[in-house]
């Protein structure tokens, strides 16, 4: 190891999206200063400096989905596009001051503890090396790229991509084009790139359920109305927190069923009696994530649009092949089949005490105590972590950073040299959230949704509302942790 390469500081933030971003800003206000973020990409945003697809925007109204502790009032829309919050995350870096303390373009390829040292020893692709006492993930769920399981990807002769990564420099206007999956992000593109192809087949192996979604831009008298009075934007949030921590519960057999009732209209603007049939949903709404648009059915009314539900065989040089035979010749494939998100921290190299790969740890699938931290990884604290995925994740972020935070400084006026979570208070938190998973009727529907593990284990989503993470992440629960004084740790 070269020795000039090696970086020291005292805590280490793996991904300058609004986790990574949100940690600074608090580590700063609790004045520690000695900490880097490694980030893979060219700038801060995570999630919304890669995907930049056309129609990228959030599905959580985003006086929610933004900082308690950086309200912006001027919104242009209740669902913002990817480009504006960019935007935001980008004024929130340099308002608070941490793009110095950004690596830019350092993706991070392995991290180690080292008990002799007790500190994170992380290694980055470009083969730099920093050490620190606490390392802090804010990877989050969305970063291995998930590319469909189909014979021939690398036989096809044209243009080839995945919609997390999109190629802008290609033009798609008169090209024939096939969409591989009709989930989230293609919900949101292809009526966006619809209009400009010769032809586009949407390749759909299970239907969606797509609400409407209430975004009209706000006009200039709702914009003065957010911005002049001081309590607008505060009620706005209060009142999406409400709505938001009904929603995603799946309990209130009215509730699902004017969702349900609202998604059935919604699919009813498509003409085609097939079509209009083959895009309804056989599972309950909510079984997968429920998606929101006013424009992706009427996509299927253009005449050069096509929803294709045969199952793709493989790709040819030319073209996509289904299991009837058919061969449908195209210049381009976007593949829109989302990420690897049962991965978390093990998308990178992670070993812990006594030489525990993350991946052996999590051989039954990710799990960690509060989604933050898990047993034999001292020190490690996790943000988006397992099983934390509902609601707003920004509201959820926050609630984390706040518990990691606390962490630290505890560590540090107790003067210890580690924590870590007691192994059968991990395995208690994780057995009772199952238990609450399994209560949870909509998501025992077979639907194909991403929310499991290989093993078939739950591992990416909350299970309660808002106020119980808040609960749970705010209780003093020093018992928790087993450690080990500084003194102690150095002379062992």
């Amino acid at each position: 190891m070269n020795s000039k390469s090696t970086h020291h500081h005292r805590i280490i933030v793996i991904g300058a999206g609004p986790g990574g971003m949100c940690t600074a800003i608090k580590l700063r206000e609790a004045g520690i200063e000695d900490f880097v973020i490694l980030e893979k990409a060219g700038g801060v945003g995570g999630t919304w400096w890669h995907n930049r697809y056309p129609g990228a925007e959030c599905d959580v109204k985003s006086h929610l989905y933004s900082f308690s502790f950086e309200i912006k009032r001027d919104w242009s829309r209740p669902f913002a596009g990817q480009a504006e919050i960019l935007d935001y995350m980008q004024h929130v870096a340099e308002k608070y001051a941490i793009l110095p303390y950004c690596r830019f373009n350092q993706a991070v390829s392995a991290a180690r503890w080292d008990d002799e040292a007790t500190e994170w020893v992380v290694e980055t692709a470009a083969g730099e090396v920093f050490r620190a006492p606490f390392l802090v993930s804010a990877m989050g769920m969305f970063n291995e790229l998930q590319w469909p399981d189909i014979a021939g990807l690398d036989d096809f002769e044209g243009k080839l991509f995945h919609s997390a990564r999109w190629d802008h420099d290609y033009d798609l206007a008169g090209k024939r084009v096939a969409v591989i999956g009709s989930a989230a992000s293609a919900v949101q593109f292809v009526p966006e790139i619809a209009p400009k192809t010769a032809a586009l087949h949407v390749f759909q192996r299970t239907a969606n359920w797509v609400a409407p979604k209430d975004d009209a831009p706000y006009t200039q008298e709702e914009l003065e109305h957010f911005v002049n009075d001081p309590d607008a934007i505060f009620e706005s949030r209060r009142q999406i927190y409400e709505d938001l921590n009904k929603f995603i519960l799946f309990n209130d057999p009215e509730l699902q069923a004017e969702n349900t009732r609202l998604a059935l209209e919604n699919i009813e603007v498509v003409k085609d009696p097939a079509v209009r049939q083959a895009l309804v949903p056989t599972h309950p709404f909510g079984c997968k994530r429920p998606l929101f648009s006013n424009l992706y059915y009427p996509t299927f009314n253009l005449p050069q649009v096509e929803l294709v539900t045969d199952r793709i065989e493989r790709l040819g040089a030319h073209g996509v092949v289904t299991a009837d035979g058919r061969e449908r010749a195209v210049d381009c494939v976007i593949v829109a089949t989302g990420f690897q998100v049962s991965r978390y921290l093990s998308a990178i190299e992670v070993t812990g005490r006594d030489g525990v790969r993350i991946d052996d740890a999590w051989s039954d699938g990710a799990q960690a105590y509060l989604g933050i931290t898990t047993h034999g990884f001292p020190n490690l604290f996790m943000l988006y972590g397992p099983n934390t995925n509902n609601g707003s994740i920004l509201f959820m972020i926050e609630r984390q950073v706040g518990y990691i935070v606390r962490q630290i400084e505890r560590v540090m006026r107790e003067r210890l040299a580690w924590i870590d979570v007691r192994n059968d208070v991990e395995q208690r938190y994780n057995e009772v959230m199952q238990q609450d998973i399994k209560q949870v009727e909509v998501w025992q529907a077979n639907c194909g949704h991403y929310y499991n593990a290989r093993s078939g284990r739950m591992v990416t989503q909350w299970p309660h509302d808002l106020e119980e993470y808040t609960a749970r992440t705010t209780r003093d629960d020093t018992e928790a942790y087993d450690s080990a004084p500084r003194a102690a740790a150095a002379a062992g």
